[in-house]
């Protein structure tokens, strides 16, 4: 049987989520989340042993807000996936889970049917999108180096001559605007990346001030550690708490011993990696950032 799960506070409860509407089709529904940049998790009967009130390969689809479309029979059985769903989501990781329908009386539910049936919950992800302000050299090499790697990228930069299609054809998006006209049209939540690179540290300020206001899951800057100290300083005299700096990746990148724009994208986009894949392999001991995490942190001047 799965194991049990607590309701966690703020979710919609199986009992009172949205289910299927009319002529909504779990497939479809998956593309238009994903499009919005939103994960949800896919729960399908991977395997069925004797008698059960679904069938094989049957799917339920779990959004972020808890609200699902589709089923896999419905009562205890699908209570118990949609709170791994949730963790799935979270976690980004998938379950296995197995049922014996004939084993608990916590399944009666018009459920016993004496079957036993497994099922996988899987996490959808939207494609990450790298939005990457400023469009000079090392711009260029993350866009590339970024999008190899699976990332949507979007150039910003106020100068025409160098956010075009010609220097970043592979970009997803390209806006020759004054940042601040940008900011409002850009799709950024939980799922986006966001690399100041411009070409000057008035327009990192301008960048970076509105980038800790975001949801974004990676926020880096390029610079030295005296540059970065400095905007950040700069920042907080405009009122920004410090607190908001310390999930911002400053100088960006693993330290690699970068030195040519495609070596400091590689440095820049394995970090984006880690980050995305949540790794553990201790890479953060590489980051060269004075900004993210408690040790780094402590070597900010006070």
């Amino acid at each position: 049987m799965g194991a049990g799960l607590k309701p966690r506070g703020g979710l919609i409860p199986p009992s009172t989520a949205r289910y299927n509407c009319t002529g909504m089709d779990v497939y479809e529904e998956l593309l238009r989340l994903r499009k919005l940049g939103q994960k949800c998790a896919i729960a399908t009967i991977v395997q069925v042993r004797g008698s059960i009130p679904s069938y094989e390969s049957a799917k339920l689809l779990v959004r972020e807000d808890g609200s699902m479309i589709g089923t896999i029979g419905g009562g205890c059985v699908e209570a118990e996936v949609w709170e791994a769903a949730r963790e799935v989501i979270e976690k980004e990781q998938p379950r296995h889970l197995s049922f014996n329908l004939g084993q608990d009386a916590a399944y009666d539910n018009g459920l016993i049917c004496g079957g036993q049936l497994d099922v996988f919950v899987e996490p959808v992800l939207p494609v990450p999108g790298a939005f990457i302000f400023g469009a000079g050299h090392i711009s260029k090499s993350i866009s590339k180096v970024a999008s190899l790697a699976g990332f949507a990228t979007t150039i910003v930069d106020n100068r025409e001559n160098f956010a075009n299609r010609e220097r970043f054809p592979e970009a997803a998006e390209i806006y020759a605007e004054e940042y601040e006209e940008v900011f409002a049209k850009l799709p950024v939540n939980e799922t986006s990346y966001l690399i100041v690179v411009t070409r000057g540290h008035r327009d990192d300020m301008r960048v970076l001030g509105w980038a800790v206001s975001t949801k974004a899951r990676y926020i880096a800057m390029i610079g030295s550690k005296r540059k970065v100290i400095n905007v950040v300083k700069e920042l907080e005299k405009q009122g920004i708490a410090s607190e908001s700096f310390a999930r911002v990746f400053a100088p960006m990148g693993l330290e690699i011993g970068a030195v040519s724009p495609e070596e400091i994208a590689v440095s820049v986009v394995a970090e984006m990696i880690a980050v995305r894949r949540n790794a553990d392999s201790g890479w953060r001991a590489l980051s060269k950032s004075v900004l993210a995490g408690e040790r780094l942190r402590a070597l900010l001047p006070q």
